[in-house]
């Protein structure tokens, strides 16, 4: 006659799950609690939205083995220096525009969305925008009207998606802060723009 050993009864295991599974709830809660301050705005690793008044910089670091954004001298956006306030107001209107318009459909931020079209993550240290001189009225032309401009070198075209002056420069400041921000050298392999002096 076989006994039925404790581990596997149906009260043992019903048990378990029960306890992994307000195990795991109360670590997911912890994590979420310790995270969010980590990716606020204002955070070591996600800068202020006045960060678009400096220049950002891409530096090899050897202790992390990753390129990290540098902040340097002031070098406000479309060359006027914006309040805190005017700066979050500009970046949070970018990035609904980007929301509205459905950029992800094509491309990526922040290693989310698709593949189509190049990486947003730190288009505005792209060296395609030849000199940093000229990329912010650049980029607002290509956000505006892009469908006659080959802009990458996958030979696709963006449509033109209606995209007014004031919400084309939301994206590049959008794009300008995205760029600040700590992604531990996400993308990889990404060679920034030319800005030395």
């Amino acid at each position: 006659m076989a006994t039925n050993q404790w581990w596997a009864s149906e009260s043992f295991w019903r048990k378990t799950a029960i306890w992994v599974t307000g195990g795991s709830l109360i670590v997911l809660i912890l994590l979420t609690v310790d995270t969010l301050p980590q990716i606020a705005a204002g955070s070591k690793r996600v800068p202020a939205y006045s960060t678009i008044n400096f220049r950002i910089e891409y530096k090899y670091d050897d202790s992390r083995h990753a390129q990290v954004p540098v902040i340097g001298m002031k070098e406000p956006l479309f060359g006027k220096e914006l309040s805190e306030q005017d700066a979050e107001a500009l970046v949070k209107l970018g990035k609904l525009t980007t929301q509205s318009k459905n950029c992800m459909n094509c491309h990526t931020l922040l290693g989310n969305g698709a593949y189509y079209a190049p990486d947003l993550t730190k288009s505005w240290l792209d060296p395609n925008w030849g000199t940093k001189e000229l990329r912010e009225d650049q980029m607002v032309e290509f956000i505006k009207n892009p469908s006659d401009k080959l802009h990458n070198s996958m030979g696709r075209r963006m449509p033109k998606l209606g995209v007014t002056d004031e919400e084309a420069r939301g994206v590049v400041a959008f794009l300008k802060w995205m760029s600040s921000i700590d992604t531990n050298g996400f993308p990889y392999n990404f060679k920034p723009i030319e800005q030395e002096d």
